[in-house]
């Protein structure tokens, strides 16, 4: 089985924001990137059994999305 984690920044609470449509009730936040890659990677295995979804093995891809602003001087 392979999930997908999306991992956004939330501006406003200066975290990054873990959730994924392959893994019901995945909400978790961190202020810092490795540190919510972990949580996730110990949240996953517990959703699915709570999902009745047993699996050996779970393939994990963490796609990331920040975005900025940026003043142009001229």
């Amino acid at each position: 089985m392979s999930c997908r984690i999306d991992f956004t920044w939330d501006d406003e609470a200066a975290v990054w924001v873990a959730t994924s449509k392959d893994v019901p009730g995945l909400v978790l936040e961190s202020g810092s990137f490795d540190a919510l890659i972990e949580r996730v990677r110990y949240a996953v295995p517990e959703l699915l059994s709570l999902n009745q979804k047993q699996h050996n093995i779970v393939d994990l891809t963490f796609v990331s999305e920040r975005h900025d602003q940026v003043a142009i001087y001229g």
